[in-house]
C-alpha cells in the first residue's frame, strides 16, 4: 500500500513540474519542434552518463522482451509532440490543448476496453468533473476556419499520447530509467529527420538565458521527470493516470497568470476549481479504498 502511495505522489509531483514546461519553452524561443528534439538529446545524454556512473545498463538486458514496446513508444512520443506543434500553428492554443486532452478521456476508455478495469459511479463523476473544469478554464473561443485542420491534428496528438501511457502501463514494472533511456533514444532519432530535412537547426542563435532554459528543459523536465514518470505510470490505475494528468494544464495555466499576466476570466478560475475537485475526490475514493482492508472490511 505505502508502495503505491509513493508512485501516486511521484506521479503528481511529475505533472505539477510539465506544468511548467511552457515557461521555460517561451523563453528558449525556437521552434517547438526543435526545443523537443534538443531536450531529447540532453536528457538522453544525461540519463546515459547516470546509467554508465551507477552501472546500470545492465538493467537494458531485463527490457528485451519489451524492447520493440519501448521502441515504437519513443518513436510515438515524437510523433505525439510534431503533431501538436503543428496544431498550435493551425488553431488557437486553447482549441489545440482542449483537444489534446481529451487523451485522458482515452486512457480511461482504454483502460475499461483493453485491460478490463472498473470504473465506479464515484470515479466516473469525479472524471467528469475534471472533464467539464478543463472545458471551462480553457475557453473556447471562436477561430478561423483553418482550426478544423487544428483539432483534427491535436486529436491525432491526444490518440498518440493515450498511446504511450498504455504502452508503458502494459509493459509492466520495468526499469523506468532504462525504458526511458530506449524510449528517448528513439524520439531523438525520430525528430532528427523532421528537422533535418525540413526547418533545420537555429540552436546556434540561443543566448547565456535561453540555452540555460533549454538545459532545464533537458536535464530536469524531461530527463529526471520522465524517468519519474515511466516509473511511476506501471503501479497506477489508468482511471488515476488520468484524473492526476489534469494537474499540468492546471499549473500552466496559473502561472501564466501569476508570472506572465495572462488573463483568465471567472469562468475559467472556477474550471481550475473543479479540475482540483475531481483530482482530490478521487484521490479520498483510492484512499478509503486502500484502508478498507486494514480496518477488518472486505474491499468492494
Amino acid at each position: 500500500m505505502a508502495e503505491s502511495g509513493k508512485h501516486r505522489l511521484i506521479f503528481i509531483t511529475t505533472m505539477l513540474a510539465f506544468g511548467t514546461v511552457g515557461l521555460f519553452v517561451r523563453r528558449v524561443g525556437l521552434p517547438s519542434a526543435e526545443v523537443s528534439f534538443w531536450r531529447a538529446v540532453i536528457a538522453l545524454a544525461a540519463i546515459a552518463l547516470f546509467m554508465g556512473v551507477t552501472g546500470r545498463f545492465g538493467a537494458l538486458k531485463a527490457l528485451r522482451p519489451q524492447l520493440w514496446r519501448f521502441l515504437v513508444s519513443g518513436a510515438v512520443m515524437a510523433a505525439n509532440w510534431i503533431l501538436l506543434f503543428e496544431a498550435i500553428r493551425h488553431t488557437s492554443i486553447a482549441l489545440a490543448t482542449l483537444a489534446y486532452y481529451l487523451a485522458p478521456t482515452l486512457v480511461i476508455l482504454a483502460s475499461v476496453w483493453l485491460l478490463r478495469e472498473r470504473v465506479s459511479p464515484l470515479q466516473a463523476l469525479c472524471f467528469a468533473l475534471s472533464t467539464l473544469g478543463l472545458v471551462m478554464m480553457l475557453g473556447v473561443s471562436g477561430g478561423s476556419a483553418g482550426d478544423l485542420r487544428g483539432i483534427l491534428l491535436a486529436l491525432g496528438s491526444a490518440v498518440l499520447y493515450a498511446t504511450v501511457i498504455m504502452m508503458n502501463r502494459a509493459a509492466g514494472d520495468a526499469d523506468g530509467v532504462a525504458r526511458t533511456f530506449v524510449q528517448f533514444c528513439a524520439a531523438a532519432l525520430a525528430l532528427l529527420p523532421y528537422l533535418a530535412f525540413g526547418q533545420g537547426f537555429q540552436v546556434a542563435r540561443l543566448d547565456a538565458g535561453a540555452a540555460l532554459s533549454l538545459l532545464v528543459l533537458g536535464l530536469f523536465h524531461t530527463g529526471i521527470c520522465y524517468c519519474l514518470y515511466f516509473t511511476a505510470l506501471p503501479h497506477l490505475r489508468g482511471q488515476q493516470v488520468a484524473i492526476l494528468s489534469y494537474l499540468d494544464p492546471l499549473v500552466a495555466v496559473l502561472l501564466s497568470v501569476l508570472l506572465l499576466g495572462e488573463h483568465v476570466s471567472p469562468l475559467q478560475l472556477l474550471g481550475g476549481g473543479l479540475m482540483l475537485l475531481g483530482a482530490l475526490l478521487n484521490e479520498t475514493l483510492a484512499r478509503r479504498r486502500r484502508a478498507a482492508p486494514a480496518d477488518g472490511r472486505k474491499e468492494a
